[in-house]
């Protein structure tokens, strides 16, 4: 059985801030981040909401993707939110 791993962003209720990850457990992480067990960006700016994610099959690619994301500018993380997902909605709900 193949492995699957998560690039996901992350945001606040008024979109304000943007965090980027990688997950093998997508569920699990939002989780973490919604309760702030990790103490982290998330959890300094409130960043409780999944407004975008793709799957990778190789960690490596995921990694890859994370990195590519974070050297993006705010913008370009906006138009990658609005292209899956252009309500910003909660993505967790459907998790």
């Amino acid at each position: 059985m193949k492995k699957s791993y998560y690039v996901y962003i992350m945001t606040n209720k008024n979109n304000g801030v943007l965090y980027t990850g990688v997950t093998n457990n997508l569920k699990r992480r939002v989780y973490e981040h919604q309760q702030k067990l990790v103490g982290s960006f998330t959890q300094r700016y409130n960043a409780t909401k999944l407004v975008f994610f793709e799957m990778c099959t190789e960690i490596e690619a995921a990694i890859t993707r994370e990195k590519q994301i974070k050297a993006g500018s705010r913008q370009d993380k906006v138009e990658l939110v609005n292209s899956m997902n252009p309500e910003w909605r909660d993505l967790a709900e459907d998790l």
